[in-house]
């Protein structure tokens, strides 16, 4: 990662900060926070790109703290500490790991913060919302769970920050976040940060913010230069037997399993174990239990895969996450960028390999034409696909989607495509054993509060979060933070002091 002969002192930052910052060893600003921090110091509205993994978080957490630390606190409608600053986030696991570098960062502050998502106690969360804190990191749902229930109260907001805005503006969060925006003040200082930034997302930003300044320090959609990028052409069928030939191959302790849906996550984690590699599934169907526990084994190593949805690309952080692989290719390029970026953070150099079948190839050109590069592509004969093997379209639900080369096959077949995939899934579900203890017909399934990422349904209200983050549920964030303890946390607010 490219550096400068500037300080954090040169910022002009508090000295509490400055002191945060020298203890978990940092001293030269990466660009992005060069150009941000002075920025959002001086209160301006902000939209900043940079490569994920370049210290976003810190960019956005240092300014937000030094402002609050200069300014007197305010008091909620409940009589306690008024809320400062908003920061959303899509997922819970990047709401807990933004959580944790702002404790990190303002340890030596007299400020109280906590996180509030979907999946677990929604009670611990009231309580401390009534007494109050200065900075609440949400997922967008749960706040608007609590709102309802009459238990929150932003009036008193005088930041904003939307993290991965990319994500958080799409057409799934979008209505969350224009509901979120009646809560707060007119009044506020607003900062957009994100890997990549759509035009259309541009203008939909400039629509919400006031007079923004723009920061992108580096190439619209670039990828990460330490990240070693190949890809394999491979048979529909071989694509499972590819993947453990490479992980028993190079002997991979540690890699991320990247999958267009949470079924197939499933059913590439259960054979991987079969085969002798330890691994779970992580996406938007499982407990927050279950997230929390397959995070912290991937991170202490007694688990050697994970295999996730793209809820992970925006909410993992790993020092020294050296594998990726994309199992399946995204049908959206960006999340090419976001899945690749979990490897190579903070200068480090990563491995991110690609397994492309005839039904993506389609999908891997648009990545090509998006980043601006020609992805090496290493063969591997005894699982390339078979002989006359074409391109057919995809299964995503209901529908189908065209990921081949070349021009797309008639709506007819398309159709049929859709009604053989639902016959098949109807079939599997059919099939599958009964869940639940024993006299029961079947558990219910295990899924989390909120809208952790657009994948899963929003479960009713009365379904449950906790403030604190889960243990195992962040790691040191893009520049900076505390890898979490993985002992439990009681469900207090944070004081730095």
């Amino acid at each position: 990662m490219r550096q400068s002969g500037m300080t954090f002192s040169e910022l002009g930052l508090a000295p509490a900060l400055l002191r945060a910052i020298e203890a978990t060893g940092y001293t030269t600003p990466t660009p992005i926070q060069q150009q941000a921090i002075p920025l959002a110091m001086l209160g301006h509205d902000l939209l900043a790109g940079a490569q994920t993994g370049t210290g976003k978080t810190a960019a956005f957490t240092l300014p937000m703290l030094h402002r609050l630390a200069m300014t007197p606190s305010a008091k909620n409608k409940f009589g306690g500490i008024g809320t400062r600053v908003l920061v959303l986030t899509p997922t819970r696991e990047l709401a807990s790991q933004v959580e944790e570098s702002v404790r990190e960062y303002g340890q030596f502050l007299q400020l109280t913060s906590t996180v509030i998502f979907g999946g677990v106690g929604m009670n611990p969360q009231i309580n401390i919302l009534r007494k109050g804190v200065d900075i609440v990191v949400a997922t967008p749902g749960r706040l608007l769970d609590l709102n309802e229930q009459g238990k929150l109260d932003l009036s008193t907001v005088q930041m904003l920050v939307l993290d991965e805005a990319d994500r958080m503006l799409d057409m799934g969060f979008l209505p969350d976040i224009k509901r979120v925006l009646t809560l707060l003040p007119k009044q506020k200082q607003t900062l957009f940060f994100s890997a990549t930034f759509s035009d259309d997302i541009r203008k939909l930003a400039q629509g919400l913010l006031n007079n923004p300044k723009s920061v992108q320090v580096t190439p619209s959609n670039t990828t990460v230069q330490r990240i070693t990028q190949s890809h394999h052409l491979v048979g529909r069928g071989k694509k499972k037997a590819l993947l453990t030939h490479i992980i028993q191959k190079h002997n991979w302790s540690q890699v991320l399993v990247f999958t267009r849906t949470k079924f197939g996550a499933n059913s590439v984690a259960e054979h991987l174990t079969k085969h002798g590699i330890p691994a779970l599934a992580l996406h938007g169907n499982k407990s927050q239990a279950a997230r929390t526990q397959a995070l912290q084994g991937f991170k202490d190593g007694t688990i050697r895969a994970l295999v996730a949805t793209d809820i992970a690309a925006r909410g993992i952080d790993i020092d020294d996450l050296p594998h990726v692989v994309n199992y399946e290719i995204p049908n959206v390029s960006e999340d090419y960028v976001h899945r690749i970026g979990r490897t190579g953070r903070a200068g480090r150099a990563g491995e991110a390999v690609s397994l492309v079948s005839l039904d993506e190839e389609g999908f891997f050109e648009s990545i090509e034409h998006f980043t601006k590069q020609k992805i090496e592509r290493v063969p591997m004969p005894e699982f390339a696909p078979e002989p006359g093997e074409k391109g057919e379209p995809i299964a995503m639900g209901r529908q189908t989607i065209w990921g081949g080369a070349g021009k797309p096959p008639s709506r007819e077949v398309m159709q049929a495509a859709a009604k053989a995939a639902m016959t098949e899934m109807r079939q599997r579900l059919n099939d599958r054993p009964p869940r639940g203890r024993p006299g029961q017909g079947g558990a219910r399934p295990a899924g989390g509060g909120g809208r952790p990422n657009g994948n899963a349904p929003r479960p009713a209200s009365g379904g449950a979060s906790r403030s604190p983050a889960p243990a195992g549920g962040s790691g040191r964030g893009p520049a900076g933070g505390r890898p979490s303890s993985g002992k439990p946390q009681s469900p207090q607010p944070r004081n730095y002091r």
